[in-house]
């Protein structure tokens, strides 16, 4: 779930601890089934390729599957690999947007399971657009502080082309505009600076503050929605403070 909020912070710590499940190791693999199926299986004349291999590495994906997918993607087994990109949007607990990101070789299939996920978990799904214009897609660094001041990665990332540093409680956050991404994680590694993830992510403009019974519902909500095998990526302008956190964990 895209940022800026303790509830991102927290949903990002579960999704390292959950990294070697099925689901996280799918989704990467489909990233390379799609980048492979378009620019080849050459890793050196494919940048999407390579970063996407890069990033199921980084994940502990083993090399088997990763060289399996390469070949599937390219179509270098027989199989053929199509999968289109669709983005639906819902609305959920109050007035907290979802959108909701699928890679799918079944566009009817995944329409059918996004609907039944939001409508049976409390959600409504919402008329295409909007939602949408509530977020912008912007270039994502989330990176530990690590003793670091936003004064330091600020100097790190300025000239690759970053927007802006958030603090975020445990770590920063350095957005982007897309294209400028990669110059901007290329200057964290050159001024040595460890990060976490690096993506491109629907970042909303405003947020939603849930108190415990709008969090309680909307986290049911986004839960249902992720674990879709359809489902790539789910953003949401929903802010769940650290203390209505703490109250939800205390349940």
């Amino acid at each position: 779930m895209s940022g800026h909020s303790k509830w991102a912070t927290t949903k990002h710590k579960k999704a390292a601890i959950d990294a070697k499940r099925a689901k996280a190791f799918a989704k990467l693999i489909k990233n390379i089934e799609v980048a492979a199926r378009a620019g080849g299986a050459d890793l050196s004349g494919n940048p999407a390729l390579e970063l996407a291999v890069q990033k199921a590495k980084k994940t502990s994906v083993p090399n088997d599957n990763i060289d399996r997918a390469i070949k599937r993607g390219a179509g270098l087994t027989g199989e053929v690999v199509d999968y289109s990109e669709i983005i639906y949007e819902a609305r959920g607990p109050q007035g907290s947007a979802l959108l909701i990101e699928c890679l799918t070789d079944n566009k009817n299939r995944a329409a059918s399971e996004v609907r039944v996920a939001i409508t049976r978990n409390g959600g409504t799904v919402a008329d295409p657009g909007s939602v949408a214009y509530l977020f912008a897609r912007k270039g994502l660094v989330r990176l530990p502080k690590n003793g670091l001041t936003e004064d330091d990665v600020l100097m790190a990332v300025l000239d690759g082309g970053a927007e802006e540093v958030k603090d975020d409680g445990e770590s920063f956050e350095v957005i982007s505009e897309p294209g400028d991404l990669r110059a901007v994680v290329a200057g964290l590694e050159e001024a040595g600076i460890e990060y976490e993830t690096d993506e491109v992510e629907f970042v909303p403009s405003m947020h939603v503050q849930l108190d415990a019974d709008g969090a309680r519902k909307f986290l049911k909500l986004a839960d249902a929605i992720e674990e879709l095998d359809d489902v790539q990526n789910v953003y949401s302008n929903a802010d769940i403070s650290a203390e209505v956190m703490t109250e939800l964990e205390n349940d």
